[in-house]
C-alpha cells in the first residue's frame, strides 16, 4: 500500500499558512512526500481567501473585541472562524498527477476523505458542489484550493464543536447568506459534529476518525512523521509574509 506522510501538530495562524505554503513548494519541487496535516489553530483565528476584500469578509470590530487575529490564504474561497476548541484543519499536499486535472473532480475526490471519517463518527455526510462538505444539508466543512505546475494543496475545516455563535459574529457571510434566504438563524445552514451526535467529540476521537477517513479515501496509509529542516525554515521566512499587514490587508 502507498505510504503517505502524516503531521499533527498546531500553531498560531502566521505559521499555519507559512507551513501550507512551504510543504506546497517543496512538494512541487519533488522533495517533500505527499501528506496529509491535521492541525489546530492556536488561538482561535479567521482566515480569509486569497481573493477576498477584508471589510466584505469580516466584521473587524467584532474581530477586535474578542481580539481574534486574522490571516489571509493563499487559496481562494471564503473567510472561515477557526475554533480552537472546537475545529479541526486538514492540509493535503500531494502531486497533480495523483488527483483528476478537473477541479471539481479532485475536490470530491479530496473531501471523501472528510466523508469517511464523518461515517466513523457515526454521522452520514455527502458532497456538495464546489468544495462543501454537508450533513443533513447543513454545512459542516468547507475546502479551498491552490495548484502548482505539479502539486496542489488543499486545505479545509471540520467543525466538531465549533461556536457557531461567534462565527455568526465575526464572519460577514454567514449574515448575508441568512438575510438573502430569509433565514433567522445560523444554525439552518451551518452545523457542528457535536450538534449532529447530540454530543461532543474529543479532538483525538475526532482526528482518528479523520486519519481512517482519508486513509479509506485515498487508498493510502498514514505514516506518522515531523517536517524536515527545509520545510521548517522555508515556513518561518514565509511566516514573515503572513504576518504582514501588507499581505493581510491587501485588498
Amino acid at each position: 500500500m502507498t505510504k503517505w506522510r502524516l503531521i499533527v501538530d498546531e500553531g498560531d495562524p502566521y505559521w499555519n499558512m507559512a507551513l501550507d505554503e512551504a510543504m506546497l513548494l517543496l512538494k512541487d519541487r519533488g522533495k517533500v512526500p505527499n501528506t496529509l496535516r491535521l492541525y489546530v489553530f492556536k488561538p482561535s483565528s479567521v482566515s480569509i481567501g486569497y481573493f477576498q476584500k477584508v471589510n466584505e469578509a469580516v466584521d473587524l470590530n467584532v474581530l477586535n473585541s474578542l481580539r481574534v487575529p486574522l490571516v489571509r490564504r493563499i487559496t481562494g474561497g471564503g473567510s472561515v472562524y477557526h475554533d480552537e476548541r472546537g475545529e479541526i484543519t486538514y492540509s493535503l499536499v500531494a502531486n497533480l498527477r495523483d488527483f483528476p486535472r478537473d477541479i471539481l473532480l479532485s475536490y470530491k475526490a479530496i473531501c471523501k476523505g472528510l466523508i469517511y471519517a464523518l461515517a466513523e463518527l457515526g454521522l452520514e455526510a455527502s458532497f456538495l458542489p464546489v468544495n462543501d462538505v454537508v450533513i443533513n444539508c447543513k454545512k459542516v466543512s468547507c475546502s479551498a484550493q491552490v495548484r502548482k505546475p505539479n502539486a496542489l494543496l488543499q486545505h479545509g475545516t471540520l467543525m466538531y464543536a465549533t461556536d457557531l455563535e461567534v462565527l455568526a459574529k465575526v464572519l460577514k457571510a454567514p449574515k448575508l447568506k441568512l438575510s438573502s434566504h430569509r433565514i433567522s438563524s445560523i444554525y439552518e445552514r451551518v452545523t457542528t459534529v457535536a450538534r449532529e451526535l447530540g454530543y461532543r467529540p474529543r479532538k483525538e476521537e475526532v482526528i482518528r476518525a479523520l486519519i481512517r477517513g482519508f486513509e479509506g479515501a485515498l487508498g493510502v496509509e498514514l505514516i506518522e512523521d515531523e517536517i524536515t529542516e527545509e520545510e521548517r525554515k522555508l515556513a518561518v521566512k514565509l511566516k514573515l509574509k503572513y504576518e504582514s499587514r501588507n499581505w493581510n490587508f491587501k485588498r
